[in-house]
This record gives C-alpha cells, sequence and structure tokens, in this order.
C-alpha cells in the first residue's frame, strides 16, 4: 500500500470504510445504500469523490461510530463513549417499529434478553444474556480490563473483547455491530493506523452461520475460549485475503483515469463513469444514468453515445427495452 501512494491509499481507505459499514449492517439484517455510506464517509474523511449522495440519519449514525473507533483507536473506550455509539445508531430511539432505551444501558423491562430465531411459538432460543441489573457492574469489569496496559497481544484481546461485549448483550439493540467496531478499534490500534485495508465483518458476513455457530456454542460452554479465539484469527487471516480484491478495484480505477487522462469528460459522465468503477450494481441503463446525474432523458443518451463513440462504454447484449451499457474491459 506504501508503494501505491497518498491518493490510492485514501481511495483504498474508503472502499474499505465503506465495506465495513455495509457488511457490519448486514450481519444484522440492515441492508444500507452503498453510495449514501461511501459519501457521508468521504465527507467525514474531507475526501472529493464529486457529487455526494445525501444519506439517511441511521446511515450517518453507523458511520459516526465505525470512524470514532477507527480514526480515534487511541482514546480510552468508556461507558459514555459506548452510549454515544449507541445513540448514533439509534437516531429516532426506535429499532424498526420498537421503541428502545438508547444512550444507556438495558433495563429489563422489555423481559430477558435473548438472541432468537424461528417462527413465534416455535422460537430456538440461542443464547440468553445476563440479567439488566448485573450489566451495570459487569460492563465496569470490562472496561477495568480493557483499559488495562499490561502486555497483551492486541489482536488477541479484540478478539476476547468482541466476545465478551456481546455475551454482556449491554443494549436492547446493536451490540453486534458495537461488538465488531470494539474489535476494530483494537485492530486499528494493533497496528498503529487509522488507515484500514482490509474489513473483517465483511469476511464475517461470507461466514456468518459459522460466527453465530461459535458464539453460540462459546456462550453455552464453559470459560475456555480457545476455539471462538482460534475462529477470530482465522477469520481474520481470511480477511487479510479478502483485501487483495479491494486493492485490485482500486488499481483498476486508477488505471482507468490513467488511460483516459487525454481525454475530457463532462461532470455527468464523470459521476456516472466513477460509480461503475466503484461497483455500480445492476446494469446501467440510459434511464438509471439520467436519473444518476440528475438530467434529462435525452441529455443522457447523447452522453452515452458520446462514451461509446469514444470506446469507453459498450452496448450490452441484449437489446431492444432492456438496452444497457458496460465499461470496455481494458486492451479490449
Amino acid at each position: 500500500m506504501e508503494g501505491l501512494g497518498f491518493k490510492l491509499q485514501a481511495e483504498a481507505n474508503l472502499a474499505t470504510l465503506t465495506e465495513e459499514v455495509i457488511k457490519s449492517s448486514e450481519i444484522e439484517g440492515e441492508i444500507l445504500q452503498k453510495d449514501q455510506v461511501r459519501s457521508s464517509l468521504a465527507r467525514r474523511l474531507g475526501m472529493d469523490i464529486g457529487a455526494l449522495t445525501p444519506a439517511d440519519r441511521n446511515v450517518e449514525g453507523v458511520v459516526e461510530m465505525m470512524l470514532d473507533a477507527t480514526q480515534n483507536y487511541d482514546r480510552p473506550l468508556t461507558a459514555a463513549r459506548l452510549k454515544a455509539w449507541h445513540a448514533a445508531l439509534f437516531p429516532t430511539g426506535y429499532s424498526g417499529m420498537q421503541k428502545i432505551t438508547v444512550g444507556n444501558w438495558r433495563t429489563g423491562k422489555s423481559g430477558p434478553m435473548q438472541v432468537v430465531s424461528g417462527p413465534i411459538g416455535r422460537e430456538r432460543v440461542h443464547y440468553e444474556a445476563p440479567r439488566a441489573a448485573r450489566v451495570p457492574d459487569a460492563m465496569k469489569t470490562f472496561l477495568q480490563w480493557f483499559g488495562k496496559s499490561e502486555p497483551a497481544d492486541p489482536v488477541m484481546k479484540a478478539g476476547v473483547a468482541h466476545l465478551w461485549f456481546v455475551t454482556i448483550h449491554p443494549f436492547e439493540d446493536g451490540n453486534g455491530r458495537m461488538a465488531r467496531a470494539i474489535a476494530d478499534l483494537l485492530l486499528a490500534r494493533s497496528e498503529g493506523t487509522a488507515q484500514r485495508f482490509y474489513s473483517m465483518s465483511a469476511q464475517i458476513r461470507e461466514e456468518r452461520n459459522a460466527y453465530y455457530d461459535i458464539l453460540e456454542t462459546t456462550q453455552k460452554g464453559n470459560l475456555d475460549i480457545t476455539e471462538w479465539l482460534e475462529w477470530f484469527l482465522g477469520c481474520l487471516d481470511r480477511a487479510f485475503d479478502g483485501a487483495e480484491r479491494i486493492f485490485a478495484s482500486v488499481i483498476e480505477k486508477a488505471r482507468f483515469w490513467e488511460a483516459h487522462a487525454g481525454q475530457s469528460f463532462n461532470e455527468r459522465q464523470r459521476l456516472v463513469l466513477n460509480r461503475l468503477l466503484d461497483g455500480f450494481e445492476g446494469k446501467l441503463t440510459s434511464s438509471k444514468y439520467a436519473r444518476l446525474a440528475k438530467t434529462s432523458p435525452d441529455t443522457a443518451l447523447r452522453d452515452i453515445d458520446d462514451l461509446m463513440a469514444r470506446g469507453v462504454l459498450i452496448k450490452d447484449a441484449a437489446g431492444g427495452r432492456s438496452t444497457s451499457y458496460s465499461l470496455r474491459a481494458a486492451g479490449a
């Protein structure tokens, strides 16, 4: 990464953080819009990525938490900081349609804190957290351990902290995302840098079933957490391998603009081309182009025809009403 230079490092860092935010929420079944997450991150990191997409409040909250964890990794982790993260995650005071206690430990008013699956009447309880009355003392012990400066491998500490926090389950919702943010904080601390070039949450998302299985097995077992740590470290190792995909994407984007350095594109064309290079979901059609560039269908078609004439875009095989376009492959 040092060999890529500052601009590409920043691009890779943005791509990694975008993936981390999206996948950490996806593990919990919440789907965030990629363009909103990327725009929110870029704005806070002071990066110029062209036109910014307005982000929903819940997106802004997840981004705020993740950036605080990874950019301020050397700051102490306190109860106030964790409660601020939680308040950022749930700005409306609701989780879905259910009102929850926000920015404070769970109270127990809604009954036992359980992780369940299955239809109503046939639920399977995977885990039941400690009673709410025990949470303040449990979190005090956790935070005292977290803040100790005695020699300890910070990567191993990340694995222990992840498990310990999600086992206490101190909040009514959001515990999984916060546990992963805590692990990210310690991983950043272990590397001594706020730049991220791999996504642990993206790898956990790939292995979500195994993740929940090992959590359940460990939480229902004894105090020996060796198997959990082996899985956590293995997942981290596989996340390093997954980083190559992000690097390849960033380098491909840089090479594209380098190859077309002598050509002049209007702002609409640059916006859409960057969206394609960043991993556009679905097919690019003239109507999608018009929506992305906030222009008329006729102007969108003129822009597309110009890009095709210059060999930047090609028409996909399917025609008629489903006409779509793709970037011409390098060397094609």
